[in-house]
């Protein structure tokens, strides 16, 4: 029995041993991912702010415009019941087109784009922020591939009704892609989709943002 004893003290020993030094590991990684991710909070949303600026200069043409859509927004509940940031453009004051994230689902997940309407329901551009589909056949919806996502500028329900939106091999008015069919009429359904959305809440997304009542003296 004694010997018994003798033999488990030092397995015990060892596993403490063990344990300590793990937990001392996961220590230092997490202490070093923190602080890493400190010092690289800053970049990243400067490089968030400079990517969301550039693609709203692509779907509101800044000559359109007087102020900066980045910093005019209101939020609203999307298609999918979650807040939804609304872009607004002005000039002199007055909502003259939104802009706004949008996502469907194609060959390799989600696509997610953003669109820019004017007030009379017009697209101003659809431009890709970010996707998976194929390399070579799906990724053609990207500008640095091919002009096919041009093709929505300044399409309306009114320009083309809505039972044309599809891909022509669908009996609609968009070229699909060799090889690549789901990836554009993926596209081509979420940008009318999102555009039922703009003529269903017009109203709501063209209203300039309540202003911010100052606080009141011995509340601020």
């Amino acid at each position: 029995m004694n010997a018994d004893n003798d033999k488990k003290q030092p397995r015990k020993k060892g596993f403490y041993i063990h344990a300590l030094l793990l937990g001392g590991f996961a220590l230092v990684a997490s202490g070093l991912l923190a602080a890493a991710d400190r010092f690289s909070a800053p970049a990243i949303a400067q490089r968030q702010t400079e990517d969301l600026q550039r693609s709203l200069g692509q779907v509101l043409p800044p000559r359109g415009h007087d102020n900066d859509p980045a910093e005019d927004t209101i939020m609203l509940p999307g298609p999918d019941g979650k807040p939804l940031t609304v872009y607004q453009a002005k000039r002199d004051g007055r909502v003259v087109a939104v802009a706004f994230r949008i996502s469907g689902e194609g060959y390799g997940g989600p696509i997610k784009l953003v669109m820019g309407i004017d007030k009379s329901g017009r697209i101003l551009g659809v431009r890709v922020l970010a996707h998976n589909e194929t390399p070579g056949l799906g990724d053609n919806i990207e500008t640095s591939k091919s002009s096919w996502i041009l093709g929505f500028s300044g399409l309306s329900f009114v320009k083309l009704p809505k039972e044309k939106w599809k891909v022509k091999k669908d009996g609609g008015a968009f070229d699909q892609f060799s090889g690549a069919t789901i990836t554009p009429r993926a596209v081509v359904l979420t940008v009318k989709n999102a555009l039922a959305f703009f003529n269903a809440h017009k109203a709501a997304m063209l209203a300039p943002a309540a202003p911010t009542s100052p606080p009141e003296k011995g509340k601020g």
